[in-house]
């Protein structure tokens, strides 16, 4: 059970409010779109964090993705200084932030797995009756 709530796992939950927060209120980069921060991942020694993000709405223009990706790389530093002032840490991890493309992949899957249920439906009349 201690592994299951370890300290690593409550800074990220921590930091994934404060990071969303800062991210929707504060920072005023015209770059950045819709942004919604889906997990932190902090690291054992706490040097760093890994941000995994989607943005709502750019997931099939890549160009509009490493736009965003650009402005939280630069935006990094003055996140990482208001989470800082939120969350009482001895040290603040840095922020990595990675694109999650899992939401895009999940609802892809959904869709195919629909589709080929259709299919399947007009192939097999028979097995409606059921």
């Amino acid at each position: 059970m201690a592994s299951e709530f370890s300290r690593t796992s409550r800074i990220g939950d921590q930091l994934q409010k404060e990071l969303a927060s800062i991210i929707q209120f504060e920072v005023k980069d015209p770059r950045l779109g819709i942004v919604t921060i889906n997990e932190v991942r902090v690291a054992k020694d706490l040097g760093y964090a890994d941000v995994y993000y989607t943005v709502l709405g750019m997931d099939e223009k890549p160009e509009k993705l490493a736009e965003n990706q650009t402005a939280l790389d630069s935006a990094s530093g003055f996140l990482r200084r208001r989470a800082s002032q939120e969350i009482k840490l001895r040290v603040m991890p840095l922020l990595r932030f990675h694109y999650d493309d899992s939401v895009v992949n999940g609802a892809r899957m959904s869709a195919l797995i629909d589709d080929a249920i259709q299919a399947d439906a007009k192939h097999n009349p028979e097995d409606d009756s059921e």
